[in-house]
């Protein structure tokens, strides 16, 4: 560090800035790392899979579908989403299980499945199951094959 003379008396500060750049430069790269590990890792969602297929009985319940056109079905029946809630809650006084069980398409927006949901618990459900793909056989988790029960 270089000296300064100071003629004339009286006290002469110079501050030094490296220790603070350095500081800086070290939170810049912590920063940098755990911005890139957070949004990688964040990136990836694994969908449930069915592990083993189940008979082909029908589910119990009654089956929601919503496909990636915006079709609402209700047990295989094209209803619009302001006949749901009429139309499930017939369902439901019909059913002993009164269990709403909801298939949808991956590229289903999750808003959307959620206000499906929404409207099938205020038509009377007592439990919402969430339908899975089955895993093709030999296919240890590749994606796709036919939706199955829950």
């Amino acid at each position: 560090m270089a000296m300064t003379s100071n003629k004339g008396g009286g006290v002469f500060a110079d501050i030094n800035i490296t220790p603070l750049t350095d500081i800086f430069l070290v939170l810049l790269i912590i920063f940098m790392v755990t911005t890139a590990v957070t949004i990688e890792s964040a990136a990836h969602v694994d969908l449930p899979k069915a592990e083993a297929p189940t008979t082909d009985e029908k589910p119990k319940g009654i089956v929601v579908t919503y496909t990636s056109d915006h079709t609402i079905m209700v047990n295989d029946k094209g209803v619009t989403e302001a006949e749901l809630v009429p139309t499930l809650h017939a369902a439901l006084q019909n059913s002993t299980d009164k269990i709403v069980v909801f298939q949808g398409d991956p590229k289903v927006i999750l808003g959307d499945m959620v206000r499906i949901l929404d409207l099938a618990k205020s038509a009377g459900a007592e439990a919402i199951a969430i339908a899975v793909s089955a895993i093709p056989p030999g296919g240890g988790g590749a994606s796709g094959g036919a939706p199955s029960g829950a």
